[in-house]
């Protein structure tokens, strides 16, 4: 479990497509990642790295994709090319507003709970090379202990498809059996340690590390983020911005961290203001994203720009493909916490 990064991790629920699909296209990528049985529940692994997410990495590298993007409008302090100047007044004020919100206090025996409603793609591929794709909703919930180093509770809801675009995948759902046997799983930990690892953010910092220690200064942190950062066929610009979401994704970062992280993200060249307006799982707020038509998908954040916090985020096509059509949220996260007294 070296690769987990509370969202990024690479296990899955989902099977891979083999090489000659994926070079056919990148629908063709928004395949399972286990080999052996597309039901096969993995190891426990808080946060999963999204499977849309590694599907459309792959994607990228099999177009051989340009290595930067187009910079604007704001100027780092070492002269390298930043957000546009939209974006970067967005995420320098999610930062003001982030730091003035008080972080959840929690008293001996209380819990911050992290609940997270997640939607990604699901895919099958027959021995005949006939493609199925659908949406699947599965929810998530993390119990973290006042004391962190106390055992954390995580619990998986059942998977269930929500939406299909075509009929083929509607009955491909029904004849796989698509979530029917899917129970859900409570999963314990000491420290969070799922699977028998500790977590891990930013750049492959553990969480409580990076929580104590990591660094409050944007420059240094951005540099952080792009350090050991190899793509996987994105820019190491959209790696990093993936990154802060991610982490910002765990629900478990202090005031003055995320504060530092939406000012590192407004030092990214590339990211731009998506939707000011924009709406996910019953909550708005300003859409942030990175990406570009040739890459065929966009990265986004959602920000509530009242508190700071980050809504969720998501990835969105932009081209229409064999099964989803342009426009479509191939993968998106929403992200609330609150206090609880126990734990299930």
């Amino acid at each position: 479990m070296d690769e987990l990064h509370l969202l990024r991790a690479t296990r899955n629920t989902t099977g891979t497509v083999p090489p000659a699909v994926l070079a056919a296209g990148r629908e063709k990528l928004m395949q399972r990642t286990a080999e052996e049985d597309p039901a096969r529940e993995p190891a426990p692994v808080l946060h999963p790295r999204r499977p849309w997410r590694r599907a459309l990495l792959a994607s990228a590298a099999a177009a051989a994709l340009v290595a930067a993007l187009v910079a604007v409008d704001v100027v780092g302090s070492d002269e390298r090319p930043g957000a546009t100047a939209e974006a970067a007044e967005v995420l320098n004020a999610a930062a003001a507003a982030t730091i003035t919100s008080s972080d959840p206090v929690l008293a001996p025996g209380q819990y911050l709970l992290v609940d997270t409603d997640m939607v990604g793609t699901t895919s099958t591929v027959t021995p005949e090379g006939q493609e199925f794709s659908w949406l699947t909703r599965r929810d998530h919930q993390v119990y973290i202990p006042a004391d962190r180093t106390g055992e954390w509770v995580w619990i998986r809801e059942p998977s269930k498809p929500v939406q299909f675009f075509d009929e083929g995948s509607r009955q491909e759902a029904e004849r796989v059996g698509a979530g029917s046997s899917d129970s859900g799983d409570v999963s314990l930990a000491p420290r969070g340690e799922f699977g028998g690892s500790t977590q891990h953010v930013l750049n492959d910092m553990p969480l409580q590390e990076a929580v104590e220690g990591a660094p409050r200064d944007p420059r240094q942190l951005l540099d952080l983020l792009y350090e050991g950062n190899a793509g996987g066929g994105q820019t190491p610009h959209e790696e990093a911005f993936e990154r802060i979401a991610e982490t910002l994704g765990t629900g478990a970062i202090p005031a003055d961290l995320r504060a530092a992280l939406y000012r590192a993200a407004a030092l990214i060249p590339g990211v731009s203001v998506v939707d000011r307006e924009a709406a996910l799982d019953g909550r708005t707020g300003i859409s942030l994203g990175i990406g570009s038509p040739e890459q065929g998908f966009r990265s986004e954040i959602i920000i509530d720009p009242q508190t700071g916090l980050m809504i969720g985020e998501r990835t969105v096509l932009l081209e229409d493909g064999k099964i989803f059509p342009a426009g479509t949220a191939l993968g998106w996260s929403a992200v609330t916490t609150s206090v609880v007294d126990s734990a299930p």
